[in-house]
């Protein structure tokens, strides 16, 4: 018997899902992981939840579940990071398919927790899950929203745990501690941060790997491609709450329980009606880039590289390496080449 973990909002998520797991239960089976495979147009440019259709080499499993494994491909011309974590992280990912809407998504999460046979912890990074819907920095409450609703239609028993408040830059810190109230937080160990060093050598995810390095023991101001954030002492602090609450936070989980629109479509627009940001619209992340350097990552320099990024970085101690990248004209697969470059194994880029 085992719980069922479930990254909120995919993209980054299973990496600091899988820290979660190593923290709230200590055991060294790898925890069972499900994810959307849904990313930043960078990494897939069809901005779009992938299914199975959208996937070739997933491992089937006699319970209708599908899993990813190293050689899983996105089929052209979606692009994923889920092969690469499958084979990164010391978990099982399972692909949660939200394409046929509310109510299918719904079956696939009860047929995973009961194949499991134990309960469900939903992990969001940053706590975006718990929006009222009007928050002025809010940009992708949709998929958080869908998965509150789909457990609540399991009726499975389901914890929802907010890892590292405020650092998806979504909602402030301060907000998220006045709606977590009550919790008593966790703080994960070392080792359960350096559990997802292998994946975050290289993943463009922020929000883990602002956890990551919060847990390791970085504070101070961090520039991240949406603007600025700090990493206080709050920071390291995975919270748990019923998941009843989270949804008594949440007005467009509310509006997925109530309405049950048929099609993923449906429910994108209720998203929009109540917050204004439509679930299926791409962030909009895609500012102004260099040209990328002459010669390619090969000829980057690394005292012309910290003089970039320090001058970029507007006086903040650390960047993220998807910040990184972005202001050197790179993308996110060349953020190993720029680790090398400086010479660092660290979540984040420490630059005073």
């Amino acid at each position: 018997m085992t719980d069922l973990y479930i990254a909120a909002g995919g993209g980054g998520d299973p990496i600091g899902t899988l820290i979660a797991a190593r923290t709230v239960i200590v055991d060294p089976a790898p925890p069972l992981i499900a994810t959307y495979a849904w990313e930043r147009p960078e990494v897939d440019p069809t901005s779009s939840p992938l299914g199975r259709r959208d996937f070739a080499g997933l491992a089937l499993g006699a319970d209708g579940t599908a899993a990813f494994t190293p050689a899983t491909r996105a089929r052209f011309p979606a692009g994923s990071t889920m092969p690469a974590l499958a084979r990164d992280l010391p978990a099982r990912l399972l692909l949660l398919d939200p394409a046929e809407g509310l109510s299918s998504l719904a079956r696939q999460v009860a047929s995973m927790a009961e194949a499991a046979g134990g309960r469900i912890r939903i992990v969001d990074i940053g706590g975006d899950v718990l929006t009222h819907g009007n928050e002025p920095t809010l940009r992708s409450p949709f998929g958080d929203a869908l998965t509150l609703a789909a457990c609540h239609l399991t009726g499975i028993p389901t914890t929802v745990y907010v890892a590292g408040p405020g650092l998806d830059g979504e909602i402030g810190e301060r907000d998220l501690l006045e709606r977590l109230v009550g919790s008593h937080p966790l703080v994960p160990g070392r080792d359960a941060a350096s559990a997802a060093a292998p994946a975050l050598a290289w993943h463009p995810s922020e929000a883990s790997a602002l956890w990551a390095a919060a847990v390791h023991g970085a504070r101070g101001t961090v520039r991240t491609v949406h603007g600025a954030l700090h990493l206080t002492d709050v920071s390291p602090r995975l919270y748990h709450l019923p998941l009843r609450d989270a949804i008594g936070h949440n007005p467009v989980a509310r509006a997925l329980i109530d309405e049950r629109p048929a099609t993923l479509g449906a429910a994108a627009d209720l998203s929009h009606r109540i917050t204004g940001i439509h679930g299926l619209d791409s962030e909009s992340d895609r500012g102004p880039r260099p040209d990328p350097p002459a010669g390619g990552t090969a000829f980057l320099d690394r005292d012309e590289v910290l003089k970039t990024l320090s001058e970029a970085a507007d006086g903040a101690r650390y960047v993220t390496l998807r910040y990184a990248a972005r202001t050197l004209g790179l993308t996110w697969r060349d953020i190993p080449a720029v680790r090398g470059v400086l010479d660092t194994g660290t979540p984040l880029l420490r630059l005073t």
